[in-house]
């Protein structure tokens, strides 16, 4: 049977330790309240506005973000021949696993269309954007504006898109239709009018090829 008379000495010592903790607790809370958020758990560093010039070099379809040059057909022959023809070929045409750059004629509704800069590309400020961020292969970013231009000039040139000796810039860049330019949907908010297709989209399927066939294939050629 508990004696409560004899327990309460300690009730009285628990009951004053227990309002002592709250009240270092409210002291505690109120000084944190005081001070503010944490500070900063002092990780990383403050990005310096050379480093996101190096990391911002994305070009829009427009041509925001071209930067100053220029080049032509002729001034980007010898440097695509020195650093670009060893992987697409002399001609554009492409070499090995590397992918051609110029337009042979295939046209994008045959069974195996050849997709190129030529035929495929519906921006010719694209093909700027990604010589100048990916090539040369194993090189990339070694380029000079100039000679980003010039091989640009060269490309199109070659898929008969521009002519020889016109040069390429900031403002004459943009302006080069290519030829599938309107091949594109624009995919943005409220433009989309291409509901997707769930079930019923075509009348009978048909496999045209395996992948292991179209390998032999393509060995034994």
């Amino acid at each position: 049977m508990c004696n409560w008379a004899d327990n309460a000495p300690r009730n009285r010592a628990l009951r004053r330790l227990a309002r002592a903790l709250a009240g270092s607790a409210l002291l505690c809370l109120g000084g944190l309240a005081a001070a503010g958020p944490p500070a900063s758990p002092g990780l990383g560093r403050p990005v310096p506005p050379e480093l996101i010039r190096a990391w911002d070099i994305d070009i829009g379809p427009d041509g925001s973000g071209l930067p100053p040059g220029s080049g032509t057909a002729a001034q980007g022959e010898p440097v695509f021949q020195a650093k670009c023809a060893s992987c697409h070929g002399e001609f554009g045409e492409g070499v090995g696993r590397f992918p051609p750059l110029v337009d042979d004629g295939t046209p994008l509704t045959a069974e195996r269309p050849r997709k190129t800069v030529g035929n495929y590309w519906p921006h010719a400020t694209t093909l700027w954007d990604y010589i100048n961020r990916a090539m040369p292969f194993g090189n990339a970013q070694s380029l000079t504006a100039d000679e980003v231009y010039a091989l640009v000039a060269y490309i199109l040139s070659m898929n008969e898109i521009i002519d020889e000796d016109q040069e390429m810039n900031a403002q004459t860049l943009p302006k080069v239709k290519m030829p599938n330019r309107d091949g594109f949907i624009t995919a943005t908010g409220s433009d989309i009018r291409a509901p997707a297709c769930m079930h019923d989209c075509v009348a009978q399927v048909r496999i045209t090829s395996r992948a292991g066939r179209y390998k032999r294939e393509q060995a034994a050629k």
